[in-house]
């Protein structure tokens, strides 16, 4: 087994953890499931005694370049009390957004061997006229959605 491969194996955990940990950091009441079957990988209880569930999706700094947030083949129906919570490494950005939202935002493959699967591209690819190289930056349409905390959460 590489160090890459274990790398990029644990990524996706190592971060669901970062991200755990930055939630507790700000007060929130956070329980881990022992099983992930159906998408939850952190429940919070909110000041008001309501839970909700959260996804966390992550993404390397290590992916192509251009892909710094996409996020695809993401299986999920609406579901009230659900959240997303999107990072990217490389952009040190993170989208936090509902069942609702991401459903508004997304595309939905038609066909193929992901048709039914969702997915959401927050960053686009330009060149800089200064240094004339390839830059990522978040798309303005996802910009509602950046996130520096949990307080969407409170």
């Amino acid at each position: 087994m590489s160090v890459s491969f274990r790398h990029s194996a644990g990524f996706g955990k190592r971060m669901e953890y970062k991200l755990v940990g930055d939630m507790l950091m700000e007060g929130l009441d956070c329980y881990l499931p022992l099983v992930d079957d159906h998408g939850v990988d952190c429940v919070i209880k909110k000041s008001d005694g309501t839970f909700i569930e959260i996804q966390i999706k992550a993404r390397s700094s290590e992916v192509a370049e251009g892909d710094a947030a996409l996020f695809s083949a993401i299986v999920h129906e609406y579901r009230p009390n659900f959240y997303f919570v999107f990072y990217s490494e490389r952009l040190k950005m993170m989208w936090i957004m509902s069942s609702e939202e991401f459903l508004k935002e997304c595309v939905t493959n038609k066909n193929g061997k992901n048709a039914g699967k969702h997915s959401i591209w927050f960053n686009g690819n330009k060149m800089n006229s200064v240094t004339g190289k390839r830059e990522e930056y978040c798309k303005p349409q996802f910009e509602k959605y950046i996130c520096k905390d949990f307080s969407r959460f409170y």
